[in-house]
């Protein structure tokens, strides 16, 4: 673990939603996708499950994309335009047998609220850290998806849509024709 785990999931968890819209299209397309998203990266707390909660959070995704996509000094603006946006107040919490970690907003909080302030203050600890080039852009060409590298050596390169298996294809393909040629 390179960061706390709160930081690491709160990271995954962003990229994930920003790469929810992209290439392959619309990967939140209502609100049982929103429900599944909400499980899959451990979210508590709450949850409407409307069309109006999903509409919040899809709202939320070109903010966070613009972070991976900015200079530092934007990167710093983005993050804290969202924590004073939403009035962020960290404070050391403890639930659901997590150890310690930070939540700045209310559990009770919308949920894109809460999705906001958590990937801000991920992202803070990136800039505090010095760490912003683990953020980057997949480099499979055309892919555009977003990529948070939590390798200990920084070498992971594709994104989680299977990038990473295409570009081996596409290597090995090439590697056998110019053999055969």
């Amino acid at each position: 673990m390179l960061f706390a785990h709160d930081t690491e999931y709160s990271l995954i968890a962003a990229a994930a939603l920003v790469n929810t819209s992209g290439r392959d299209g619309e990967l939140l397309p209502d609100v049982a996708a929103l429900n599944d998203y909400f499980i899959r990266h451990s979210y508590t707390g709450r949850h409407e499950c409307t069309d109006a909660e999903l509409h919040a959070v899809r709202a939320l995704r070109p903010r966070l994309r613009r972070i991976w996509q900015a200079e530092p000094s934007e990167i710093v603006a983005v993050i804290n335009e969202l924590l004073l946006e939403h009035q962020a107040l960290p404070q050391l919490i403890r639930h659901d047998d997590e150890p310690y970690h930070l939540h700045a907003v209310p559990l009770d909080a919308p949920l894109a609220t809460r999705m906001a302030v958590e990937a801000a203050m991920a992202m803070a600890d990136l800039v505090r850290m010095g760490e912003l080039s683990r953020l980057r852009i997949c480099d499979y060409p055309d892919c555009g998806n977003v990529v948070v590298d939590l390798s200990r050596n920084r070498s992971r390169r594709f994104c989680d849509a299977g990038c990473g298996n295409r570009a081996a294809v596409t290597a090995y393909r090439a590697r056998r024709a110019a053999y055969r040629s």
